[in-house]
């Protein structure tokens, strides 16, 4: 009988979700933070557990390379496939924000210069309130755009503010709720669909008992 793949990035959320996945009773016990390995499989051999860079598990779904997959919302959003979003798994909570200096004003500025690892969202966000932006992407330490005068502004995740409050920033508004997601690719829907049903029952077990 041929496993079920699922793809997630190593990282906090994916701790969450092995965790989540035990009290589903679906168990990888080779399974440690520590380990280099990328796949692993369950304890009972029928399940198999692939690590990918967190943003590209949506494309490995996507393409069948597995067949569900744990990722973030924000990234999702960011770039969609197309994939099932089945399930919010309602770990990796946070929000996805806008944050600058406490006396930034969105709205009296004709044009907004915006620092975000999320471009797209931020474009989007911005146009909808009818704000033209000049978007920067950058990849890591977004907070430090405003701080040095590259961008009035930035979109990023936000957990506990922390990080923001360290260097005089605030949260201007909210853009979007994110948590993990639980997505299928449709083929494997089809094919395997009372694996995966059994597979998406099984977790909503465990949500029940891990939350």
């Amino acid at each position: 009988m041929n496993c079920l793949t699922v793809a997630m990035g190593k990282g906090r959320i994916a701790n969450q979700a092995i965790a989540l996945l035990e009290e589903a009773g679906i168990l990888f016990s080779d399974f440690t933070n520590k380990s280099r390995k990328l796949i692993f499989m369950d304890d009972s051999n029928s399940i198999k557990l692939i690590f990918v860079k967190a943003v590209d598990v949506p494309t490995y779904v996507e393409r069948g390379a597995a067949d569900i997959g744990v990722i973030g919302k924000d990234v999702l959003l960011e770039d969609p496939k197309d994939v099932y979003e089945l399930l919010d798994l309602v770990i990796g909570k946070c929000k996805l924000s806008v944050a600058g200096y406490p006396e930034t004003k969105l709205n009296e500025l004709t044009q907004l210069t915006v620092a975000s690892k999320y471009p797209k969202i931020a474009k989007l966000h911005f146009e909808q309130k009818g704000i033209r932006t000049n978007i920067i992407e950058l990849n890591g330490s977004v907070e430090l755009a405003p701080l040095i005068g590259l961008a009035d502004c930035i979109v990023d995740i936000v957990e506990t503010g922390t990080t923001l409050e360290e260097n005089g920033l605030v949260v201007i508004e909210d853009v979007a709720e994110v948590s993990a997601r639980l997505i299928v690719n449709k083929a494997s829907f089809a094919i395997k669909t009372d694996r995966i049903q059994k597979f998406i029952a099984d977790v909503k077990t465990g949500l029940e008992v891990y939350s």
